[in-house]
């Protein structure tokens, strides 16, 4: 699976996007927090998904798993608590840019197979499926094998709790 893209988000809850999906900027466009709908256009057939804008945070690499934080994202890591997005494009620090936060993202991954909970690693934006107490992200669930670094998650506004799922 080659690195995601997000070129062919098409906004469908406004009209047009002073920033495109894919797109970093050193100047913010939107107010952070903001979320848009978008559908994907392409042969990826992706469907539909949602989007939140932020700051973003030094190194941070297109699919990057990131955790919000007020304006900013970090990357998530084992022990991350708070909502959860993918990056969308590379956005370092002092710049602005999307996180998918709802449906098929293609997401930094080490081992993780169909159909596999996604657990934080301590590989900063990755997620694998090594139960870890604590690393539990709840609201994503991986729908196909990890392939060259990435595999499709699908996400439910998801976060990380500092907390693990056994009952």
């Amino acid at each position: 699976m080659a690195a995601p893209t997000a070129s062919t988000w098409a906004a469908i809850s406004q009209i047009g996007l002073n920033q495109a999906i894919d797109a970093t900027s050193t100047t913010k466009h939107h107010p952070i927090g903001h979320t848009v709908r978008c559908r994907d256009t392409s042969s990826q057939a992706r469907g539909e998904a949602e989007f939140r804008y932020a700051g973003g945070v030094a190194s941070t690499a297109v699919g990057d798993l990131v955790v919000f934080d007020g304006d900013i994202t970090l990357r998530a890591l084992a022990r991350s608590v708070g909502p959860c997005g993918v990056a969308m494009s590379a956005c370092p620090a002092s710049s602005y840019g999307w996180y998918q936060v709802t449906g098929n993202a293609i997401v930094a991954a080490g081992t993780l197979s169909d159909n596999k909970q996604p657990y934080l690693t301590a590989t900063a934006g990755t997620v694998d499926e090594t139960v870890v107490a604590g690393d539990y992200v709840l609201g994503a669930r991986c729908v196909t094998a990890a392939d060259t670094g990435f595999a499709v998650v699908v996400l439910d506004h998801p976060q990380v709790a500092d907390t693990d799922d056994s009952a």
